[in-house]
C-alpha cells in the first residue's frame, strides 16, 4: 500500500484534512478544518449504489471507479496542483474505504506523504462522543440565568471582550432557545454539525480558569446538550441576572428586530403557542403585531408568558450557588462594566 494509514489523536500532524465523501455528508457534518473533495457527488453516489443493489458489486464498482477518477483528476488540476511534495495531506471517507482509498493512493503515487483516516468519519464521530461525554466535568462553569429579556447572551459577549472564557451555547447552535428563538436566514447544524462545534470549543478553553455559559434548556431549537455538559452546567454555581422590565421590553426590541420588520413572521412563531393561550389571547397579540404596537406585546409576553414559565422552572434548575446580579440598564456600557467586574472576579 502506497499511502499510510493515520489515526484520529493525529490529527493535527497533517497540513490538509480531505473530507471525500459527498457534499450532502460533509454538510450534516465534518472534522473541523476538513475541506470537501468529494469524489462521487450526492447524485453519483446514489446511482452507483443502486447498480450495487440492483445489478451486481462488480458493475457498481466499474462505474465508480470511473466517476472517481474523474472527480480525483479534477481536484488535482483545481485544489492540489500548487501543493509542493512538502505537503502532507489526510484523507477520510465514511469509515475508511474505498473512496478515501482511491483519493490516498493517488496523491501518495504522485509523491505527497498521504495518510489515509483509520475508521474515516465514523472514527471520529466516537471519539467527538467519548469526549462530549467526559471533558464538560473538567469545565470551572459559571451559569449566567436569568429571565427572558434579562440580557444574558449580550452580558455574554461583553465577557468575551472583557477576556473572560465563554462557552456561547446559542451561538453554536444558531438559536436563541425559546419559542421566537429562530435566527433569520440561519439555519441549525445539525446534532453531530452542533457536536463538533461545541466539543471544538470546549477543547480550546483552559480547564483551569472560570467559564462563563448561559443557562440553557437540554434543547436549543432542534439540538440536544450533551448530558454530561447539562448534568455539569446543574452542578455550577448560577449567577441570576435581573432587570427592569422596561429595560427588557426595549433591549428585546433592539435584539429582535427583524421582527418588528416583519410582523407576519412574528405573527407564525407566536401560532406555535396555541396550545399554552387562549385563541383570543393569541388574537389580541396578532393585532398588536399587525399595528406596530411592540412595547405593548413585547411587556404581555413577558409578563404572560415567558416570566410565569421562568419562574415555574427556576425551583428546578441552576439551583446551585445562587447569586443575584440586578442591573440597572441593558445598555453596552452597563453590561461593559458588569462583565469587566465579573472577569476580575473570575
Amino acid at each position: 500500500m502506497l499511502f499510510k494509514a493515520a489515526t484520529v489523536a493525529q490529527l493535527s500532524q497533517f497540513d490538509e484534512i480531505i473530507d471525500v465523501r459527498t457534499p450532502a455528508e460533509f454538510a450534516e457534518d465534518h472534522i473541523p478544518g476538513a475541506i470537501n473533495c468529494p469524489v462521487m457527488s450526492d447524485e453519483e453516489r446514489v446511482r452507483v449504489g443502486t447498480l450495487y443493489k440492483q445489478v451486481s458489486p462488480f458493475e457498481a464498482r466499474k462505474v465508480g471507479a470511473a466517476i472517481a477518477a474523474r472527480n480525483i483528476a479534477r481536484h488535482l488540476d483545481e485544489q492540489f496542483a500548487r501543493h509542493p511534495k512538502s505537503w502532507r495531506p489526510l484523507v477520510y471517507c465514511w469509515r475508511g474505504g474505498q473512496r478515501s482509498g482511491s483519493m490516498a493512493i493517488i496523491l501518495a503515487q504522485i509523491g505527497w506523504a498521504a495518510h489515509q483516516l483509520q475508521g474515516g468519519y465514523k472514527a471520529y464521530r466516537h471519539q467527538v462522543l467519548d469526549e462530549l461525554a467526559t471533558l464538560p466535568a473538567q469545565l470551572d462553569l459559571r451559569v449566567v440565568g436569568g429571565p427572558t429579556g434579562s440580557g444574558k447572551s449580550r452580558l455574554l459577549h461583553a465577557l468575551t471582550a472583557s477576556g473572560a472564557q465563554v462557552l456561547d451555547l446559542e451561538q453554536l447552535a444558531a438559536h436563541r432557545g425559546s419559542v421566537l428563538g429562530r435566527l433569520p436566514d440561519a439555519e441549525q447544524p445539525s446534532q453531530k454539525r452542533f457536536d463538533s462545534l461545541l466539543i471544538a470549543a470546549i477543547k480550546a478553553l483552559d480547564p483551569a480558569r472560570p467559564v462563563f455559559i448561559e443557562a440553557e434548556s437540554k434543547k436549543i431549537g432542534f439540538v440536544s446538550l450533551p448530558d454530561a455538559l447539562f448534568a455539569r452546567m446543574h452542578q455550577s454555581p448560577c449567577l441570576q441576572v435581573a432587570a427592569p422590565l422596561a429595560a427588557r421590553v426595549a433591549f428585546l426590541q433592539q435584539d429582535y428586530a427583524f421582527y418588528l420588520a416583519e410582523p407576519e413572521r412574528l405573527i407564525t412563531q407566536l401560532g406555535f403557542l396555541r396550545n399554552v393561550h387562549s385563541k383570543a389571547q393569541l388574537e389580541a397579540w396578532y393585532a398588536m403585531a399587525r399595528s406596530g404596537d411592540f412595547d405593548t406585546l413585547v411587556g404581555e409576553l413577558l409578563l404572560k408568558h415567558y416570566d410565569p414559565l421562568y419562574h415555574r422552572s427556576q425551583g428546578k434548575h441552576y439551583t446551585a450557588g445562587q447569586q443575584a446580579l440586578a442591573l440597572p440598564a441593558l445598555d453596552d456600557d452597563t453590561l461593559a462594566d458588569v462583565a469587566q467586574q465579573l472577569a476580575s472576579a473570575g
